[in-house]
């Protein structure tokens, strides 16, 4: 797995480059929030294991930076601190969006496992989202069933989701294998 270790001192990354090597991960490396940002915008990283305290931007702030991205995938985040686990300090790291918290100095152990979740969590996370890209649709009359088990025209169910408009015509296709009959049809009836 491509992971990106976030940490403005240098031994301390080495530290995490070598656990991660050896754990057998390929790692992407960023001496702070603001760098790793700017990796982020050019590489696919699913994982990141980042320092908390850090200039120009903080773990926390790259974290929130991160849950607001829309239409990306998920990434687990891993906060790595010499903070003690305090209530308070937990509770700044959930409410950021990290996932989990490790404690300073690094066990490898520990991280091994938080990374068995995250993968996990990364496999779940896709594989739901895979599921929300199909639509249920009836094959008779078109129809999407949407999250409250309620059914409504295609037109209308992507019109709330993405705001497109719909003009309607009639293919060739179904103009001679519908339209054409039902004229037929409709003449014979007023003769």
């Amino acid at each position: 797995m491509r992971i990106l270790a976030v940490e403005d001192d240098k031994v301390a990354l080495a530290i995490i480059r070598q656990a991660l090597n050896r754990l057998g991960h390929e790692v992407i490396e960023a001496a702070d929030g603001k760098e790793a940002w700017k990796i982020l915008q050019r590489e696919p990283v699913r994982v990141i294991v980042s320092d908390w305290e850090m200039p120009e931007a903080d773990g926390l702030e790259l974290c929130r930076r991160i849950r607001k991205r829309v239409k990306s995938e998920y990434v687990y985040f891993i906060l790595l601190t010499a903070r003690d686990a305090s209530e308070a300090n937990q509770q700044s790291a959930m409410e950021a969006g990290v996932d989990d918290f490790l404690s300073k100095p690094l066990d490898v152990n520990e991280l091994r496992m938080r990374l068995r979740v995250a993968e996990r969590i990364l496999r779940y996370t896709t594989q739901v989202r895979q599921l929300e890209e199909l639509l249920p649709i009836c094959s008779y009359c078109k129809k999407i069933r949407d999250d409250q088990n309620y059914w409504q025209q295609m037109e209308g169910y992507i019109n709330e989701r993405t705001g497109s408009e719909f003009s309607h015509s009639v293919c060739p296709d179904c103009y001679q294998r519908v339209l054409v009959p039902e004229l037929e049809q409709i003449k014979k009836q007023k003769t």
